[in-house]
């Protein structure tokens, strides 16, 4: 065992061991290092991801779970790269986000074409999944679940300081009917306190690529962008760093509070009169 900086998917590494100990065995984080005959230290600092455990501790701790060579295997490989400074996942890939998300003190997050996940309406986020065309029913139904659980951080009492600068871009792009968009502004009214807007006469930066940067407590900061082929966590140093002077730029050319408020109200008034404009007389 090692120690290392801690990472964003060496502490999933660290939950998943803890969820295999106590859904499989009796024993508490002491007692199981009795039982492995480790330092009761070894064991809480492989559960938090602040140690690398070798793979002669992967295989003693998952056999005191029951597992067999095969889960090792595939636990390891899974693994492998979990002490990286960058690392990327698969797009299904939840866990680590959703784990970043709930121990974070502050997040700041940037979106161009698509309103911020964890302020979508849930009928947004289905007609999202739904118009980019390669996804089936049952995994739009599925994304539209975990979406909607991930937004389980505004129900804590703890909740992260957040701000969402979203281009005005994503604010004119249609997702769904008239309706889902309706829902979705308000939605957005709603929470026009931690929302800035970026005028659509602010061009250049809409070229950048979407961001959100973590802060937490006391492990290192952490960047993540995402694509339809990865989503890519970033601990290094220069793109934190990079990330940091994207949303210092961001807060420089952004509305602020009131102004945001007032062009998202621009917005729902805007589609109303639409909507009324459009319906056939009736007389």
């Amino acid at each position: 065992m090692t120690a290392f900086l801690s990472t964003a998917y060496s502490r999933d590494l660290g939950d998943e061991l803890r969820r295999l100990r106590e859904n499989n065995t009796s024993f508490g984080g002491r007692s199981m290092a009795v039982q492995l005959g480790w330092d009761p230290s070894k064991v809480s600092n492989i559960e938090t991801g602040k140690a690398r455990p070798t793979e002669v501790d992967l295989a003693q701790y998952l056999a005191t779970c029951g597992k067999g060579i095969e889960f090792l295997q595939d636990f390891t490989n899974r693994y492998r790269h979990a002490f990286d400074l960058y690392f990327a996942q698969a797009p299904g890939n939840l866990r680590t986000l959703a784990m970043v998300e709930s121990m974070a003190k502050k997040i700041f997050a940037y979106e161009i074409l698509s309103i911020p996940g964890l302020l979508q309406t849930e009928a947004y986020a289905r007609a999202q999944f739904e118009e980019t065309g390669n996804v089936s029913p049952e995994d739009v139904e599925k994304g539209v679940k975990l979406r909607m659980l991930r937004q389980s951080i505004w129900q804590r009492p703890y909740r992260p300081e957040c701000v969402f600068y979203v281009h005005e871009l994503a604010l004119r792009m249609r997702v769904g009917d008239a309706k889902v968009m309706e829902d979705q502004y308000l939605r957005l009214l709603f929470n026009a306190h931690i929302l800035r807007v970026v005028p659509a006469t602010v061009k250049g930066i809409a070229f950048h690529s979407k961001c959100t940067l973590f802060e937490f407590g006391k492990v290192s900061p952490l960047a993540y962008t995402e694509t339809d082929l990865a989503k890519v966590f970033a601990q290094e140093e220069a793109a934190v760093a990079w990330s940091r002077k994207l949303f210092e730029r961001l807060d420089a050319v952004a509305l602020d509070e009131e102004q945001s408020r007032s062009k998202l109200a621009e917005y729902v008034s805007g589609l109303r009169e639409d909507l009324h404009d459009w319906r056939p007389d009736l007389a």
